[in-house]
């Protein structure tokens, strides 16, 4: 078994999942599994895809598999059927990521819809995840590094039944708040200072939310998104959702 490659036990659960199957219309992909080994290893190691080794096949095929896999939603759609969540509560968070100089520069589209910034932590992209009570992830969104965390909040947990949803001070605002008190779950989210009537918190169940800080470590030690280095949104979170369901699997 080589280094960044998926275990047979592990390859058993996804097979099912990935286009290409038998059973599916079109050409069949006999080499599914050697081509998602190949995208873990970009994933992992963070190389271009230029230096993909060559026992993956050509590079550049490849890359456009992955990129029109990711136009055709299949990556979101896998790391969704590989969930299966603790929903006693939910946590809430976003994480920067750097955008290297290799990320600038798409000719077709302004920086906002590649989801490009600029913050006090310079060129950048900001990742934002919904996390379950055991902190594995379950929706994720990407937005220019610039953008308020409560900007994207109801979207991540719209549909979500939960009976908590933990959260740091950025998603206090009275949108958020009545969003998550009018789905039925509790608001354990500390209250800025601003506010005239601070809410309770059940600093018990806030100290959870140390889960969705470990799981963008765990992210981030996939290379590829610990720096951007892709010019388009849809590659980036492609990536963001292989990792997320390899966190499932691995």
């Amino acid at each position: 078994m080589r280094r960044y490659e998926l275990k047979d036990a592990d390859w058993a659960r996804l097979a099912p999942l990935l286009p290409g199957k038998v059973e599916d219309a079109g050409r069949s992909a006999a080499d599914n599994r050697l081509f998602v080994n190949a995208v873990l290893w970009i994933a992992r190691s963070g190389a271009p895809w230029r230096d993909l080794p060559e026992r993956f096949g050509p590079w550049h095929s490849v890359y456009r598999r992955f990129r029109r896999w990711a136009q055709q939603g299949v990556w979101q759609r896998v790391f969704e059927a590989v969930q299966d969540p603790d929903l006693d509560w939910a946590m809430l968070d976003s994480t920067s990521v750097r955008a290297h100089q290799h990320a600038a520069g798409q000719k077709k589209a302004t920086p906002p819809a590649e989801a490009l910034g600029r913050s006090r932590g310079g060129f950048t992209s900001k990742l934002h995840a919904v996390v379950d009570a055991l902190g594995n992830p379950l929706r994720l969104a990407l937005t220019p590094g610039q953008q308020a965390d409560c900007t994207v909040a109801a979207d991540l947990l719209a549909g979500l039944a939960v009976s908590a949803v933990l959260a740091d001070k950025a998603y206090d605002t009275n949108a958020v708040v009545a969003h998550i008190s009018q789905a039925g779950a509790a608001v354990v989210v500390p209250s800025k200072r601003s506010r005239r009537t601070p809410r309770e918190l059940d600093r018990n169940l806030y100290a959870d939310r140390n889960k969705v800080e470990r799981f963008f470590n765990r992210l981030k030690q996939y290379r590829r998104l610990a720096t951007r280095h892709d010019k388009t949104a849809a590659s980036f979170l492609a990536f963001a959702q292989c990792a997320a369901t390899f966190v499932w699997l691995l």
